[in-house]
């Protein structure tokens, strides 16, 4: 027996042994495979790669016989183009080729890859989403290609670990988009963009950035970057500004908060105002370049050891450096900061004297006193000077006919020589000041003169709040007039097919069909609602409100879909023992059945749950399940709300949870899920909170993502499912604070501590079940030894010891060699997903492309108009819901925009990921 029991262990270590050889040596092979087609690529080539072993190539580095870095050096001549097969080196962590000659097509490269340079070759073209799961990236150079006229791809914002971004001369077009700031890259400190044919204003987001060398020069295109430099003063990184040679206007702004700042060129644009001491007292500043501007005042000094430009295209007061204005100079500078120092008063005011004509025709002199200020019909924005105040024989001050806000200061009132004030037609409001007799002061047109607060501030009179319902019933009145027309498109349609079915000899009634005038937060002006004859009468529809009387709740703006207590009592057998689904913490879900055998799920509320908590999930619920419609989210067919009941009623999901399958089999000869159905799952579950998050109309947030609330088909195809948690994103927040709700185990952590919820807490989640799936174990297993007990921390350091790598592996499933290399990407998938810090965690799109070359991809055959609105007069309700399911990413409402999302939908499932998942487990920690 011992001899047996010791030849078994020889026979498994042996054969273990030379598994993991033949997969190290298949692994040496294809690395080796790509390297030969890469140095095959290269036709002309002064590289020392000779030898078969490539991990002895001139800079081409290696660890554990795969290749992690490849170095062509600059300067080398290097011709010849790079192999789409360089994707498959999926531990490469560098790859440079600076200065070479190496043309076509860049190549996608492996998402393993931190550090990117390509610059200064003759590369024709790159992807636009060529960043898409680029997600460990850190140094991107790809300037000086002739690549031609592109945008900033929009897939660089997947980079979420970008520190350099390197793209000087890289026939960039349009704006700078808004990603570049810290909620998307909080670690960026180079943002290099000079050269290209930007135009637009610098983003808002880079206020509060990281960001230390800003160079966005020298850009080609007609109107050049534009707007003011104010974002600068919040971008107290910076080390490096290049700006010139662009369109800036306005004033240089205040940069006494950026004492690193050691370069800064402003030179070649059209910035107004006096240079300010904040620049000029820098302890920090090497170098500045001011020349060709329009910049006032007097000629700035700055420290010794500053090398300064600043020979041409000013106008300085002076031309001897630190030489102070004229007292009259310095006032009318102080006028004009509020307003800007507009452009074209700059442009014309050159002198040291006012009076000496140069700056008619906005100064009119009097023996060398100013008597006349003429700013009318200027466009000019801003604010009234108190500083007017100083001009002692002003007679008349005109700044009429432009878009001047605030108050008519008090100190002009104390102007001794004024007889005229004109401020007509602004923006102005507040009380008139007391000018003493014979001024005249023309107020006209200002709409709010007179109020304490200006139109549409929070405290504005019940005036404006009168006009702005006014506006919203203007609106409300189009939108209504809008479903009016569709309302008596349908009824045609309705009397049509009925005169037709006449015509026929048969007298039908169709399915009632309601089309409801319902205008909602969300947009959606009409809302169609399909009732079957198996629940007819008390089923869905019947009604003009859509609810019954008994009910309580008015406001569940949900369409007709209100069933009666009467038949879902009818369906389940008065809510028979016998057919119960399953309990949660909601409640008890039932099977139920219709009359012609359709069956369906019904989830009643328990008593206790009744409160304001639970009114708030099942109207939650309701509400998300009537805004989206997706092929991996279970259906809602309708809700009952009587008799203190709150009930549920959804297309019914035959074999049950994935928690079932996974921890709960049943004693019934079942087999376990198999790997293949388990991947299959996983990619259903992601394309479902991938469509929740961003192709939907809204984002919405799941929160509370386990295998209890994934349900299965008999295809075995799955459904997420319970959206009593849900919350809408709100439009343009990135993240935003809210109760804390979920499951223990699969709550991230940040969510945990700090009530914040963003997407990224769903990918968390999921990441969660995908260990789950791998392991069968739960996410919190009282039955296992403390340090075991958490699936998370467990699972990551069992994949940290790549000897243990067996463990993690549920012993129900059998592995071949085929699966293991899937399993490996889907382990690492798992553990990126999990990471502590929310932008280390992959979007759900990443995920589902990472997925979708592992598994068979469902493709939804050509839509009819008519699949796409769902309207046909004579299809049951079990009809329609067979419908429902060969519809992905449908919308339940007559919406063009519904349509669209599915397309975008299906188009992105379709897309395959460009190689396997790149995170090891030390990677992902």
């Amino acid at each position: 027996m011992g001899f047996g029991v010791s030849y078994v262990v020889h026979v498994v270590v042996l054969f273990s042994v030379m598994f993991v050889c033949a997969w190290s040596q298949s692994q040496d092979d294809g690395d080796g495979a790509v390297m030969q087609k890469l140095k095959t690529a290269l036709s002309k080539s002064n590289l020392n790669w000779s030898g078969d072993d490539f991990c002895n190539w001139e800079k081409v580095q290696c660890s554990g016989r795969r290749v992690t870095s490849i170095e062509i050096p600059q300067n080398n001549n290097v011709e010849g183009s790079l192999p789409k097969e360089l994707v498959q080196l999926t531990e490469l962590t560098d790859f440079r080729c600076t200065g070479n000659d190496l043309s076509g097509v860049v190549p996608y490269m492996p998402n393993s890859l931190q550090n990117l340079y390509i610059d200064n070759n003759t590369f024709t073209s790159m992807p636009n989403d060529f960043f898409n799961n680029m997600t460990n990236l850190i140094e991107v150079g790809i300037g000086y290609n002739p690549f031609p006229q592109w945008q900033i791809p929009s897939s660089l914002k997947n980079c979420l670990a970008l520190k350099k971004f390197s793209a000087n001369n890289a026939s960039f077009v349009g704006q700078i988009p808004e990603f570049f700031g810290t909620v998307t890259f909080p670690s960026l400190t180079d943002l290099l963009l000079a050269y290209n044919s930007l135009d637009g204003n610098l983003p808002n987001s880079l206020s509060g950035s990281s960001i230390q060398f800003l160079w966005v020069n020298g850009q080609n295109s007609i109107n050049k970057l534009n707007g003011t430099l104010s974002v600068l003063q919040n971008m107290t990184s910076l080390q490096q500004i290049w700006v010139q040679s662009n369109n800036f206007t306005g004033p240089i702004p205040d940069l006494s908060n950026l004492d690193q700042l050691v370069s800064v060129s402003f030179r070649d644009n059209q910035l107004t105002g006096v240079v300010p001491a904040s620049l000029t007292s820098l302890q920090s500043l090497k170098n500045v370049g001011l020349s060709n501007n329009n910049l006032q005042g007097s000629r700035p000094k700055f420290s010794d050891g500053v090398e300064v430009d600043m020979g041409y295209g000013n106008n300085f007061c002076t031309k001897n450096v630190g030489e102070p204005c004229s007292p009259l100079v310095n006032v009318l500078l102080s006028v004009v900061e509020p307003l800007g120092y507009p452009l074209i008063l700059a442009q014309s005011w050159k002198s040291n004297d006012p009076c000496d004509g140069s700056w008619s025709p906005y100064i009119t002199c009097s023996n060398g006193n100013i008597t006349t200020i003429n700013f009318q019909n200027k466009g000019f924005s801003g604010s009234i000077s108190p500083s007017f105040a100083s001009l002692t024989s002003v007679t008349r001050l005109l700044l009429a006919k432009n878009n001047l806000t605030g108050t008519i200061p008090k100190e002009l009132a104390s102007m001794p020589a004024l007889k005229e004030l004109d401020v007509s037609n602004n923006k102005l409001y507040g009380q008139i000041p007391s000018f003493r007799a014979g001024v005249v002061v023309n107020t006209n047109g200002n709409p709010d003169i007179g109020k304490d607060k200006p139109h549409g501030s929070p405290d504005s009179s019940s005036g404006g709040e009168d006009k702005k319902k006014n506006g919203v019933g203007a609106i409300i009145g189009v939108v209504m007039g809008i479903v009016g027309l569709l309302v008596v498109g349908v009824s045609v349609f309705v009397i049509c097919r009925r005169r037709h079915n006449k015509r026929d000899g048969k007298v039908q009634t169709p399915n009632a069909i309601v089309v409801h005038p319902h205008h909602s937060g969300d947009g959606n002006a009409v809302k169609i609602s399909v009732a079957a004859s198996g629940i007819a009468g008390a089923g869905i529809a019947g009604g003009t409100s859509g609810f019954s009387p008994s009910s309580s709740v008015q406001n569940v703006e949900a369409g007709n879909m209100v069933i009666s207590i009467q038949v879902l009592r009818e369906v389940t057998d008065n809510f028979s023992e016998k057919n119960i689904l399953g309990k949660g913490g909601f409640g008890t879900v039932y099977k139920g059945e219709l009359a012609d055998g359709t069956k369906i799920a019904v989830k009643r509320m328990q008593s206790e749950m009744v409160g304001d908590k639970g009114l708030n999930e099942f109207k939650s619920e309701i509400a998300v399940l009537t805004k989206v419609r997706h092929r991996h989210l279970v259906g809602l067919l309708g809700y009952c709300l009587e008799d203190n009941e709150k009930l549920l009623v959804y297309e019914y999901m035959p074999q049950g949870t994935l928690s079932e399958h996974l921890f709960d089999r049943k004693d019934d000869g079942s087999k376990p899920l198999d790997w293949k159905t388990r991947l299959s799952i996983a990619l259903d579950v992601a394309r479902g909170v991938e469509y929740l998050h961003g192709l939907a109309q809204h984002s919405f947030i799941h929160r509370d993502l386990k295998p209890s609330n994934i349900l299965l088909g008999d295809d075995m195809r799955a459904k997420v499912s319970d959206f009593g948690l849900v919350r809408l994103a709100p439009e343009g927040q990135a993240s935003f604070e809210t109760r804390l709700a979920g499951t223990f185990g699969y709550l991230a952590p940040e969510y945990a501590v700090t009530g914040r919820v963003t997407t990224k807490v769903d990918v968390y989640s999921y990441g969660v079940i995908l260990m789950e799936i791998i392991t069968g174990r739960r996410a919190i297993d009282n039955s296992q030894p403390e340090e075991n007990m958490h699936l998370v921390t467990w699972f990551r350091r069992i994949l940290l010891n790549k000897d243990s790598f067996g463990k993690v592996i549920d012993p129900a499933m059998d592995i071949n060699e085929e699966g293991l290399e899937s399993f490996r990407d889907i382990a690492g998938l798992a553990s990126h997903c999990c990471a502590r810090e929310p932008h280390q965690r992959p979007e759900m799109g990443q995920i589902v492309n990472v997925l979708a070359p592992l598994v068979e991809i469902w493709k939804p055959a050509e839509l009819d108009d008519d699949d796409i609105y769902g309207i046909d007069l004579e299809m049951s309700l079990p009809q329609v819901l067979s419908k429902w399911k060969n519809l992905e990413g449908m919308s339940n409402t007559l919406d063009a925009s519904s349509s669209m999302s599915a397309n975008i939908e299906n188009t992105q499932s379709s897309i395959p990921a460009r190689s396997s998942y790149p995170f090891t487990s030390a990677e992902a920690r």
